[in-house]
């Protein structure tokens, strides 16, 4: 299907979007977006024939566990809400631990990259197969941005896509942003990617910007589209004609004027690649990779054992990313803190967007004090809970000190808490009758 050139809705931007000029198609998050109806700006969107594509990002397909039922059916239903002729998804996990682990789940409320492990392939693989079956419409994964590298991988980036297609048939939402991100953080030729991957298999593709800070890039979303990522899509537009190219914004949100400076600089890219070189082969790329290592003779060999493996990996190294945990053997330090203190600053990011009244009560001392819960307290069940339990925490601790802020605090939480768990409410229904004994 031709899609053409894109813009990310985001509810900051809508007015925007609507007036940029030459737009074909949106896509929106699909978490972000109610079961029954849509906004109003992607409503009429919709009546004007702009195309809207749901893109996922919590469903976590690389992770250990089977696709959750729920998850599946919300994006099924935001699809055919929108009428998509696609959902979209990343090829990452995002939480790890439970049943398999013996250990609490924890989320990381960020995308995190899996190993290109054979193990990790069959589970991924099995992964999207449920999900495909759970879907009305087709589906496409995307390539992640990464800080930090497994140890032991066994596949390239290209070979581990390639074997994702040729086993599931799925689509593929190639990123050009993160192609680049891992070119600077892994050490890792985009061109070598792109020459690997099957392209004809590429659905759309995405491009962002980002930022590099002591070597290491970060993919911000937030910051304008860089050269060297243009760059990448003229590799890319070399090999294959995409139907479909996306800008993605997130966050700091530049003037409509910029915003249309960007999509021309991509439209010039694409129409540069056009009529640069040739375009090459499409067949499909015969992958170099090594045959898959045999199980040990003495080790379990099914399909949960191997979840099993992978579920261990993916717990020891999200607990050191957000539990202060070891690092695992194999993986550098140095990253791993950058990383970690990356999911902790966007912990305090996405709360204060989803809950502004913390910021607001708080005032400067809001990031401080998210920061230093988070160091405490891993996520586990998502942003909205994330805010709660922030709340909960420095009202158990009698803060903030000031007492109405406090008292505008216990009013905000106990609007939004209830009902709660009972082992948790006496405690807290003990804070808040003290911070309202105390007006």
């Amino acid at each position: 299907m031709k899609l053409g050139i894109g813009i990310g809705w985001r509810p900051e931007i809508a007015d925007e979007v609507e007036a940029l000029p030459g737009i074909d198609w949106v896509e929106a998050v699909a978490e972000n977006l109610c079961a029954d109806h849509l906004p109003a700006s992607l409503t009429r969107l919709r009546e004007r024939g702009v195309t809207v594509v749901p893109h996922g990002v919590s469903l976590g397909l690389g992770g250990a566990e089977r696709p959750d039922p729920g998850r599946l059916t919300a994006l099924a239903e935001r699809a055919a809400l929108l009428g998509a002729p696609l959902v979209t998804e990343h090829i990452a996990f995002v939480r790890a631990g439970g049943p398999r682990t013996a250990s609490p789940v924890l989320e990381a409320g960020h995308l995190l990259p899996v190993p290109r492990t054979w193990a990790a392939l069959d589970v991924l693989c099995e992964n999207v197969r449920i999900a495909q079956d759970s879907l009305p419409v087709p589906l496409a994964l995307e390539n992640i941005a990464a800080l930090i590298c497994w140890p032991d991988e066994e596949l390239t980036e290209g070979q581990f896509l390639a074997e994702l297609v040729e086993r599931t048939g799925v689509g593929l939402l190639i990123d050009v942003a993160n192609l680049h991100t891992n070119h600077v953080n892994r050490g890792e030729d985009p061109a070598t990617a792109l020459d690997e991957l099957p392209v004809e298999a590429i659905a759309y593709v995405h491009v962002a910007g980002g930022v590099e800070k002591d070597g290491v890039w970060h993919d911000t979303h937030a910051h304008p589209v860089t050269a060297p990522v243009l760059d990448v899509l003229a590799e890319l537009r070399s090999r294959v004609s995409p139907p479909g190219v996306l800008l993605e914004r997130d966050d700091d949100f530049p003037p409509a004027a910029e915003l249309a400076g960007e999509l021309d600089a991509i439209r010039a890219t694409l129409d540069a690649g056009r009529a640069g070189a040739a375009p090459r082969s499409t067949e499909p790329p015969t992958a170099q990779a090594p045959a898959p290592a045999p199980l040990p003779a003495s080790g379990p060999a099914g399909p949960d054992a191997v979840r099993d493996r992978v579920a261990v990996a993916q717990a020891s190294l999200l607990s050191a990313l957000v539990a202060g945990a070891p690092v695992p053997e194999g993986f550098d330090h140095h990253r791993l803190g950058v990383q970690s203190r990356a999911l902790a600053a966007k912990r305090a990011d996405v709360v204060a967007k989803v809950a502004p009244e913390l910021p607001e009560i708080l005032g400067p001392d809001y990031r401080d004090a998210f920061l230093a819960y988070a160091k405490a307290r891993p996520m586990s069940d998502g942003y909205r809970r994330d805010a709660l339990d922030f709340a909960e925490q420095l009202l158990v601790a009698g803060r903030p000190a000031d007492n109405a802020a406090r008292r505008r605090l216990t009013y905000w939480w106990q609007d939004r808490a209830a009902p709660r768990p009972p082992r948790r409410t006496p405690r807290l229904a003990r804070a808040a009758r003290s911070v309202l004994a105390g007006r």
